[in-house]
Parts: structure tokens; sequence; C-alpha cells
């Protein structure tokens, strides 16, 4: 059964650090384009970063210089470090895999970014 695991969500301060993990199970992670997205209260998803298989990475403009998304392909897991949070980044992330036709998706981990 395919399956992709957030992990690492919690509550931080502005300013803060923390890193979100993804856990694939492995028959959807090799050639597979990874991403990360995220749906704040009342608003819909939205791209976070993405990197391909290929290596190729892209990331939000409201993102860019504060988070590094990465993959780790002996553990089948993709991360994304998030530096000098702000509370517009609170929300749901959702680990995303893709290839071709085929699309997965994670359940989410919250993410509170408060004082």
């Amino acid at each position: 059964q395919v399956q992709l695991v957030e992990s690492g969500g919690g509550l931080v301060q502005p300013g803060g650090a923390l890193r979100l993990s993804c856990a694939t199970s492995g028959s959807i992670f090799s050639g597979y384009n990874m991403g990360w997205y995220r749906q704040a209260p009342g608003k819909e998803r939205e791209l976070v970063a993405t990197l391909t298989f290929g290596g190729t990475r892209n990331y939000a403009d409201s993102v860019k210089g504060r988070f590094t998304i990465s993959r780790d392909n002996a553990k089948n897991t993709v991360y994304l470090q998030m530096n000098s949070l702000k509370p517009e980044d609170t929300a749901v992330y959702y680990c995303n895999a893709n290839r071709g036709s085929m699309e997965y998706w994670g359940k989410g981990t919250l993410l509170t970014v408060s004082s």
C-alpha cells in the first residue's frame, strides 16, 4: 500500500526553525518528484517547495531563502527544513509524490508559528 507519512510539525516561536519529514513507502520514492504543500485556515492549498527526481528545486516566493527541501534516497524520506519562521507560515503541511499520472498525498502535519 502506498503511504506518505509526515511528521515534525508543532508549535514554534517566530524566528524559530523546524524540520518536517515525509517517510514514503519505497515503491513511490524512486523516480518520483516530491513536494511540500501547505494549507492555512480559510485558504487554498499552495505549493511550498518541490524537488524533482533529477534534483531540481523550486520554491514559493514566500519561502525562498528560508526553507530548504531535500531527500534521502537511502531512507525514502523527503525533508523540509524551515528557518526564520513567521506566523504566516502557520498551516497544515502536506507531502506530495508524483510521477506522470500518478500522484499521492500524505495526511498532513500541523505547524503553528506563534509567540
